[in-house]
């Protein structure tokens, strides 16, 4: 992916985790530096540990009929946020619904963008 659209769609992927605070209570982000932090780590956690936890969780995510993605996404987003200053989720069932909006958020930047597989 040439540098340009990559860093474009980070910065819109930080602006839609911007807005998830004003959709779901409980998430708090300080500012623009911590939202393009968390944007690019739940990047690398999506590309690099995403994989090995739906390998783990294949019996489980198969008996849930792949329902148990979404609390691997909440995990992930919940994890993220215990990483980064400036990023604060109250509880699972917040990064739940954090993770849910963000997941749609993200699909409509990627979809805008001309990206979505």
């Amino acid at each position: 992916m040439p540098i340009f659209p990559a860093l474009l769609q980070w910065l819109l992927n930080a602006t839609a985790l911007m807005l998830v605070p004003e959709l779901v209570g409980g998430i708090h982000i300080e500012g623009f530096y911590a939202a393009l932090l968390s944007a690019l780590l739940l990047g690398l956690v999506n590309t690099f540990l995403r994989p090995v936890l739906v390998l783990i969780t294949l019996p489980i995510t198969v008996l849930s009929l792949g329902l148990f993605m979404l609390v691997i996404n909440a995990f992930m987003f919940w994890s993220v946020a215990g990483l980064v200053a400036g990023f604060r989720v109250a509880d699972f069932g917040t990064a739940f619904m954090g993770a849910l909006v963000y997941s749609l958020l993200t699909w409509a930047v990627e979809a805008a963008l001309g990206r979505r597989r």
